[in-house]
């Protein structure tokens, strides 16, 4: 689950990680009633930031600085339900429903850090970079070197060692200049894994984290926050699963979780739906290599009961795009006559107007398939995953002649 910055920042000041001071406004009104607040606390000018699930902002128009009220309004007017389009948004772009009113706080450097969850050593992972304010995927290719990469050992946590490679690697604390946001680096770094692994996060990243102030009057803060969560573990955090925001969602996958369905829309024409998370990447791959364009990730899980699959069958044929359906299920634990019976119940229920592919594999494969064949419907029966999606991209052709 991800969350807008402004939450992200909520949570910063909760396990003290220092970061600007600001309002959230779903107005124009309540925009300028955030920069009274803030002028209040001796603020002079401010960031309007649009609020959305996307990076990128800044370059589409929707970060601006305001070096007074009069530009607040004017800044706030033309984000405030503005279609921004990002690099992350696709064209389509993703609608401004709120902003995030904050302290301007002009960086004197910026830099990059991010906790994130590496399964490949089965610890986290922290990336530190020089180069902050930019796209940390471009630099990992343009310069990988300019990267640090610390493993943490889940067992001890972050320590007071990690903090010094990080610091030494940014170039903090070498001279009395700069000694003093070295330590304050060591808590900030401390309190960010806190956050991390207390919260069951898969990401949490700062881009930038700024040096603001001058002399020895500097001061490290994140000037952005974006946190991403384990969706299994949302249900021990009552608090974060309020944060979320439906409405910068795809409203099939909002759907889908509510059936506890995993399910992601994508751009082609043959809709998927398949039982295990493997299985479904597979048959996505097939689908591609016989010359066809999946529509969707769907993975019905083990449980596929008929309730389930009625449900899949619907999402799918939401998307006016699909030409044709493929239903790949390998029958382990659920037996194949059960699962052809959970199909057959809900293809009637459903009114399917595109060519129905079904293959499946498994305990009782042949009475699962017997079932099908018998059922009257006209559902498409293939016996290995060539096969079906072969039959499915040569019957998602014919529908679009």
């Amino acid at each position: 689950m991800k969350i807008h910055e402004h939450q992200g920042k909520e949570l910063f000041k909760q396990f003290q990680v220092a970061c600007p001071r600001g309002f959230v406004a779903y107005s124009v009104d309540e925009a300028m009633a955030a920069g009274k607040k803030l002028e209040a606390m001796g603020v002079k000018a401010f960031v309007v930031k649009a609020q959305i699930h996307a990076g990128g902002r800044g370059k589409g128009g929707g970060v601006k600085i305001a070096k007074n009220m009069d530009e607040l309004k004017m800044h706030s007017s033309k984000i405030l339900g503005m279609n921004l389009i990002t690099h992350q948004t696709g064209p389509e772009g993703k609608l401004v429903n709120r902003l995030w009113i904050e302290e301007a706080n002009p960086p004197k450097r910026e830099m990059y850090l991010s906790y994130i969850l590496d399964r490949g050593t089965g610890s986290v992972a922290l990336l530190a970079s020089a180069e902050g304010g930019m796209e940390i995927e471009e630099l990992a290719v343009s310069h990988p070197e300019k990267i640090l990469t610390l493993a943490v050992d889940p067992a001890i946590g972050w320590q007071a060692f990690h903090s010094r490679k990080v610091a030494r690697f940014l170039n903090l604390g070498q001279d009395d200049a700069t000694a003093h946001l070295a330590g304050e680096l060591n808590s900030f770094l401390t309190n960010l894994y806190k956050l991390f692994w207390e919260k069951d996060c898969s990401i949490v990243e700062v881009n930038p984290l700024a040096i603001v102030g001058e002399g020895k009057d500097t001061h490290i803060i994140a000037m952005d926050a974006k946190i991403n969560f384990d969706d299994n573990a949302l249900k021990r955090h009552p608090y974060v699963l309020a944060f979320r925001d439906e409405t910068e969602e795809d409203a099939s996958e909002i759907e889908a979780s509510k059936w506890d369905l995993n399910f992601i829309a994508l751009d082609g024409n043959i809709g998927c739906m398949v039982n295990g998370a493997g299985l479904a990447m597979s048959t996505m791959d097939i689908i591609k290599s016989c010359g066809g364009e999946p529509a969707n990730f769907l993975d019905v899980g083990g449980g596929a009961t008929a309730e389930k699959v009625r449900e899949a069958f619907k999402i799918i044929l939401k998307d006016p795009k699909v030409k044709a359906i493929f239903v790949n299920i390998f029958g382990g634990i659920m037996k194949c006559d059960t699962i052809a019976e959970g199909v057959i119940a809900a293809a009637k229920q459903v009114k399917i107007h595109v060519p129905l592919v079904v293959r499946l594999e498994g305990t009782n494969v042949d009475k699962g398939r017997a079932m099908l064949d018998s059922s009257g419907l006209n559902i498409i029966s293939a016996t290995t995953m060539l096969d079906g999606a072969t039959k499915a991209v040569a019957a998602m052709k014919k529908m679009g002649q």
